[in-house]
């Protein structure tokens, strides 16, 4: 059996005149986490849907579970759960009873014993007789996840599960996901947060429907070159276009309150020095220059840099 749970061979998707998948190739192993990583508008949502068959390639060769998900949907469906980025479950029914429509759906008869431990893993049992509808959004989130995975799947496809969801929830639905990797369950996630990211084996990222890389997350932190010096200080802007005049800046951007510049050589210590220098007699109120190590942020700002080009716009 290959250990390859999902393949896509330079698959091609336009809708109109919109390319929303531009020549990915991509490979998933059995029971690892893979995360598609982007913007609003990369791809993610599409790749998810080409993934599980709700969609047909324009081009290129999709395998899932060494099927067609196209061709072979039936035999698919039965082997894989899809998390859609809309709440897709019926709000005038109790969590029991969606968590039942959705085994029944699924072909699965026997589904009690399965339904009690799901509800038990997320928590859920005090409130089972409770109307989807009148659920948190972190409950919801919850439900939605173990309507996912009653039949037993052995790949989910998440389509970005903690937007909206508050911080404790998302940390709850992480907890719940490591567990059901713990169990071999092959998980795709497809997300905007790169922090998520960082608890994946491997991710992709996207940009306007293309690889822009895809790698572990802490070889693609070690391919950004030079050094990062994060700057806390105000006003913000007055400091970005301070450090963008510094000799050997390969790139300088905010995130939040917070400024990060990218020297193109020297060390931890000559670096935050030059940053230091550089700073010295503006009118800023700084409050802390440090060298740190390169977020996804920076690895993923850099590689949509890279691929704009000289000639192109700059996000």
């Amino acid at each position: 059996m290959t250990d390859l749970a999902i393949s896509l061979d330079r698959v091609l998707k336009r809708f109109g005149a919109t390319v929303a998948v531009d020549e990915v190739s991509l490979e998933v192993r059995r029971g690892e986490m893979f995360g598609l990583i982007g913007p609003d508008g990369a791809g993610k949502t599409t790749t998810i849907r080409l993934m599980c068959g709700l969609t047909r390639p324009d081009r290129g060769a999709i395998r899932m579970l060494g099927s067609d998900p196209v061709a072979d949907h039936s035999a698919i469906t039965r082997r894989v759960g899809y998390f859609s980025q809309r709440f897709s479950l019926y709000g005038d029914l109790s969590i029991d009873e969606n968590i039942a429509f959705f085994a029944e759906i699924h072909g699965v008869s026997d589904y009690r014993g399965r339904r009690n431990r799901l509800l038990e893993m997320t928590q859920l049992t005090p409130f089972r007789g409770r109307l989807a509808e009148r659920l948190s959004g972190g409950m919801k989130q919850k439900l939605a996840l173990a309507c996912t995975l009653v039949h037993e799947p052995d790949v989910i496809l998440l389509d970005e599960p903690t937007t909206g969801v508050d911080p404790v929830s998302r940390r709850e639905f992480w907890k719940l996901l490591s567990e059901f990797l713990s169990q071999g369950i092959t998980i795709v996630m497809a997300t905007p947060y790169l922090d998520e990211a960082e608890r994946c084996s491997r991710v992709a990222l996207l940009d306007k429907g293309r690889i822009l890389a895809l790698d572990a997350p802490g070889r693609l932190r070690a391919t950004l070159p030079g050094t990062v010096v994060e700057v806390l200080a105000e006003p913000e802007r007055a400091a970005v276009e301070r450090l963008a005049t510094l000799a050997g800046v390969a790139d300088v951007q905010m995130f939040g309150e917070r400024v990060h510049v990218r020297l193109s050589s020297g060390d931890r210590a000559e670096a935050v020095d030059r940053v230091q220098a550089a700073l010295a007699g503006a009118d800023l109120a700084v409050t802390s220059i440090r060298a740190i190590p390169a977020s996804l942020e920076d690895v993923f700002i850099n590689q949509v840099a890279r691929d704009a080009g000289p000639d192109r716009e700059q996000p």
